[in-house]
């Protein structure tokens, strides 16, 4: 398959016009699309949350010449006249350049598009709670755009701080979970952010929309120090965790489409 024919299917799944206009709304900053094009048809994809090593060598080993991932394979914007490998970013890059790797970066449109990671972060949520297969009910959205959006709130089956915790460990397939809260405080509402978007504006969405718990990630201090104390639970996942699971959800729509062999990588470490 040709680059252009899968971009057109993975952009179709998580348009790159959500990332614009959130971009654009929300005065943000995203680098997603096409990274790198080696100009070679596609023989196999390998879907992976970041650029790692460890994913590109499983590229090389299983023959994929194509990694589609969820946080851009370069953040910052291009400001070098070259690439020397003098960093890790510049040597991965270079090292899928070497072996006719292109990569496909779906980010912030990802992050806010209906069914990505953000909405699924907060159906896994749902379910760590025992509600299977449900939509998000009384739900609202902190920073709503045309389709999707960020930040979600919304009502889940009641359970304790404790029972959560166990479930969210479950449902995310992490044994990396910090809590905060009484742990037979009862929840029956949540908020929650993939990746690093618990801040200030999160809390007090938080609070606004009856919450008594906030899960998300990278928890700055003060932040943290601000949920505690104004009463909400909080449940800090790591960021992979937080995120891979709506990845791989990603992966499991575009596997269907494509006419070639896809797979999907996890970085345990994390």
């Amino acid at each position: 398959m040709k680059l252009s024919e899968i971009y057109k299917i993975a952009d179709g799944l998580a348009p790159k016009t959500l990332s614009d206009e959130y971009c654009a709304e929300f005065e943000a900053y995203d680098n997603s699309g096409i990274l790198i094009d080696t100009g070679e048809e596609i023989q196999g994809v390998l879907c992976s949350l970041d650029l790692s090593f460890a994913a590109i060598e499983k590229a090389k080993k299983i023959g994929a010449n194509l990694i589609i991932t969820h946080h851009p394979a370069m953040y910052e914007k291009l400001n070098h006249a070259r690439y020397n490998g003098t960093d890790l970013v510049e040597q991965k890059l270079v090292q899928c350049l070497k072996n006719g790797i292109s990569v496909i970066s779906m980010h912030l449109n990802l992050d806010v598009a209906m069914g990505g990671v953000d909405e699924s972060l907060a159906q896994g949520v749902c379910e760590a709670t025992g509600s299977k297969n449900q939509s998000l009910k009384n739900l609202a959205i902190m920073h709503s755009i045309r389709t999707g959006g960020y930040g979600r709130a919304y009502d889940v089956k009641e359970s304790t701080v404790k029972d959560l915790s166990k479930g969210l460990q479950t449902i995310f397939k992490t044994r990396r979970l910090l809590v905060y809260g009484n742990e037979e405080q009862k929840i029956s509402r949540i908020a929650s952010f993939c990746g690093a978007g618990a801040d200030e504006a999160a809390v007090l969405f938080a609070k606004e929309q009856g919450a008594q718990a906030i899960v998300s990630s990278d928890f700055k201090h003060h932040v943290l120090t601000t949920a505690v104390e104004s009463g909400l639970a909080v449940f800090a996942l790591t960021h992979y965790a937080s995120e891979a699971y709506g990845m791989k959800k990603y992966y499991e729509k575009i596997r269907q489409q494509l006419a070639i062999p896809c797979e999907y990588h996890t970085d345990d470490l994390f």
